[in-house]
């Protein structure tokens, strides 16, 4: 909670939210920092509108409200054995009464890039 507080704090701006990212993905074990780096690239090019911040320690992606919409969590930061792409609330991805939140990513193919695309975009719009 300490860690949510001091981010909130932290990030005022585009830039130093950028940076925030950049260095957090700039940590991770090189396979996570290869698959965070092109995530990303990918959310920056399909919703250039969210505000790039870290959340309780991990990438983030914020709306104009505040609101992450979407988070990178690289496998060491809870032991998985697997990255995960999560969306939160604020994404547009509701799909009838159940729908997948999060996304196992052990490696990206341009299929995976595609599908990360995609559902960007759709959480935003």
């Amino acid at each position: 909670m300490r860690e949510a507080a001091q981010e909130r704090k932290a990030h005022a701006t585009r830039e130093e939210g950028e940076r925030a990212v950049l260095e957090k993905i700039a940590g991770m074990d090189q396979s996570d920092r290869v698959i965070a780096e092109r995530v990303h690239a990918i959310v920056r090019a399909q919703a250039p509108e969210l505000v790039p911040r870290t959340w309780y320690g991990m990438p983030a992606y914020a709306n104009a409200d505040g609101d992450v919409v979407c988070f990178f969590q690289d496998a060491r930061k809870f032991g998985a054995r697997y990255a995960t792409l999560g969306f939160n609330d604020a994404a547009n991805l509701d799909e009838g009464t159940m729908w997948s939140t999060a996304f196992a990513i052990t490696r990206l193919t341009a299929a995976e890039e595609a599908r990360i695309a995609a559902l960007v975009k759709r959480a935003v719009g």
